[in-house]
């Protein structure tokens, strides 16, 4: 096997029920021919939307990290983050500052890393899982 880093793609989402409310994240990492790798979900409590949007970014950051990517390419739904995390927006909301630092902390350590905007409709796998998250924290 090579020991050329690896190109993973991220789709990432999170959501609250209520803003803030019950909320979770998911993420999905896959190859470029688009074999799924990891398939990751987590219950988060009482939040807002775009800190479970954020939390489910870094779910999938620390997975690729794990997983050895060298390159990674973020698809996330969530326009804000996109821009802040793109040098478009200022991260005003106090809440976010440090979830925006380690996000880019993360992004950092990888060789090469792109960060783009796609349509719900492309992001439907991450959003099911923060979805199922959301279900079990409810259920739990």
């Amino acid at each position: 096997m090579s020991a050329e880093p690896r190109l993973l793609i991220l789709n990432a989402d999170g959501g609250a029920r209520g803003n803030p409310g019950p909320a979770g994240c998911g993420a999905v990492l896959r190859l470029p021919d688009g074999q799924v790798v990891a398939e990751l979900k987590e219950y988060l409590g009482e939040t807002t939307n775009n800190v479970a949007e954020y939390r489910g970014l870094l779910l999938g950051l620390r997975a690729a990290k794990e997983r050895g990517a060298g390159e990674l390419e973020v698809r996330l739904d969530s326009e804000l983050i996109v821009r802040q995390l793109n040098g478009q927006y200022k991260v005003k909301s106090p809440h976010l500052q440090p979830l925006y630092q380690e996000a880019k902390s993360l992004l950092a350590g990888f060789r090469s890393s792109t960060v783009k905007h796609v349509r719900r409709e492309q992001n439907r796998e991450a959003d099911l899982l923060a979805n199922q998250a959301m279900d079990q924290g409810r259920a739990g």
